[in-house]
């Protein structure tokens, strides 16, 4: 294994050729747990970047093994699985999980430690949310961890007066962020989501600096927390916009669409990257 983890070793990715790079991205949700095209990303390109949408017409999520219904778009930097049949998947969600379409093994963009930044702006409605997130590959069990890069529900997006009940409120919502140990024995929960004086409706960027035994969360350029902890494996990139149709509000009708446009991704792997 490479100290810096595997594929390509920089990324300046502003999605504008048209095409998703499929050498590095693939658009769909941990497609193991069912299929490529059961956990297709709707997404489109432009001049904007990529968009990632939830429409109506979005299929819920592994339906039958999700605890609650879930409809996600998202794309990842890296994919692989056992065989049909086997436990060996990434990011498995509830025990007794087992293969139902083995993937290709893809390693687009898999750093061990180095600088990842997402520019982004989200539309969420209340029950839906937005992440970008770092996890391990989990080619072995332990190496699972995850370096949460945003996270932001849209039921704690408040905008204007809305906020202060008075005109010259500033839209905020609460920005989570930081270290999920989930089954990584090597790392402890260390992860928070603060109320920020922030508009996640406009462009802004979300970064980290990951380093060995320490890693810093940026937001357009400020940093905002430091943790003295971090995961030693290879990390993918997740990028998703997710909706949860069971915490729509009684009688409420169609939600607006759930979208994350993401502009650019700038990442550059290894130590002392930035």
């Amino acid at each position: 294994m490479s100290n810096h983890g595997y594929g390509r070793t920089e990324i300046h990715e502003r999605f504008d050729t048209g095409a998703l790079d499929e050498d590095v991205w693939t658009a769909a949700y941990l497609p193991a747990w069912s299929s490529a095209r059961e956990a297709a990303a709707t997404y489109a390109l432009d001049d904007d970047g990529l968009h990632l949408t939830i429409p109506p017409s979005q299929p819920l999520w592994c339906p039958d093994l999700h605890d609650g219904p879930l409809r996600v778009s998202a794309v990842q930097s890296g994919n692989w699985s056992g065989p049909a049949g086997s436990p060996q998947g990434q990011q498995p969600f509830r025990d007794g999980l087992v293969v139902r379409e083995a993937q290709p093994t893809r390693w687009g963009f898999t750093p061990h430690y180095g600088y990842v930044e997402v520019q982004c702006r989200a539309t969420i409605p209340g029950r839906s949310m937005f992440s970008a997130w770092m996890v391990g590959l989990e080619d072995e069990p332990d190496r699972c961890g995850e370096i949460c890069i945003v996270e932001v529900f849209g039921d704690t997006v408040t905008v204007g007066q809305d906020r202060v009940g008075q005109d010259g409120g500033r839209p905020a919502a609460s920005l989570g962020c930081g270290i999920k140990a989930l089954r990584d024995p090597h790392l402890t929960q260390e992860f928070s989501a603060s109320p920020h004086e922030i508009d996640v409706s406009t462009d802004h960027r979300f970064a980290v600096d990951w380093q060995p035994g320490r890693v810093g969360f940026l937001v357009d350029d400020v940093l905002v927390k430091t943790v003295h902890q971090a995961p030693d494996y290879p990390m993918q990139l997740i990028l998703g916009v997710f909706d949860f149709p069971g915490r729509a509000p009684a009688g409420q009708a169609e939600a607006p669409v759930p979208e994350l446009v993401v502009r650019r991704v700038l990442a550059r792997s290894g130590p002392a990257a930035v």
